[in-house]
Order: C-alpha cells, then sequence, then structure tokens
C-alpha cells in the first residue's frame, strides 16, 4: 500500500491522537505499507508553528519528521508544481493542492479527512 499523509493525519500519528482511525494507525505502523510525508506538510507546519498558530512539543528538527516516523519524504518537484494548474478549483489551500497533485504524479493514496481534498479525483485511504 503506497500513501501520503495529509497535514493533519501526520500530526495525529506524531501526536498520538485518538481522532487517528485505528484503520490509519494500523496501515501506517504496518511493514507493507509505504508511506510518504510531503516537503508541503512540513512547510506547513513550519508555517504554523512560526506564526504560533501550532505547538508541537518536539525538540528535533522537523525535517526530519517524515524519517523519525518511519516514513518517505517525498520533496515537492517542478512536475509536482506543474500538476496543481490542471486541478479544479475545489481547495484554495496551496498546501492541500499540492498534496492532490503529489497524489495523482505519484500513485499515492492520499490519506485525509478533508471533505475538500475528497472532492477531487483522487485516490482516498479508506478509513473505514
Amino acid at each position: 500500500m503506497r500513501l501520503l499523509l495529509d497535514t493533519h493525519a501526520l500530526l495525529w500519528w506524531l501526536l498520538d491522537s485518538p481522532r487517528l482511525p485505528e484503520t490509519w494507525r494500523v496501515a501506517l505502523a504496518s511493514p507493507a505499507s509505504e508511506v510518504h510525508v510531503s516537503a508541503a506538510s512540513i512547510w506547513e507546519i513550519a508555517i504554523k508553528r512560526s506564526l504560533g498558530k501550532l505547538e508541537l512539543p518536539l525538540e528535533e528538527d522537523i525535517a526530519t519528521l517524515p524519517e523519525r516516523c518511519g516514513f518517505e519524504a517525498l520533496p515537492c518537484t517542478a512536475a509536482h508544481a506543474a500538476r496543481t494548474e490542471a486541478l479544479p478549483a475545489h481547495h484554495r489551500d496551496p498546501f492541500d493542492r499540492m498534496l492532490v497533485a503529489q497524489s495523482l504524479c505519484e500513485q499515492l493514496a492520499l490519506v485525509s479527512l478533508d471533505p475538500e481534498i475528497q472532492r477531487y479525483d483522487v485516490s482516498l485511504f479508506d478509513r473505514a
């Protein structure tokens, strides 16, 4: 299973949040899963922390979050950025648009509960 985490899914994993559906928890912990974290999510976390909109009790460099969680870092490429141009305007958040584009380009199932993301013709990981 090849997955791409939305930022909220990554944060819920990091914080061991009860909001993380159990099916997600199992899939993310499975050695059979290939779990990716986008540089866009790290960027979004960094911006929200710098603005005081997110308190994340981490002493370590957030750039190493994917690897420390056992996940793979996914860079934002020019091809990913260009793919956002053809996306319908369902979502105005550039971070989420990038995640959708990356999911499409890399054929990854997106792990997200965002109802706006769910409007895109993108593969979503089932939370049921």
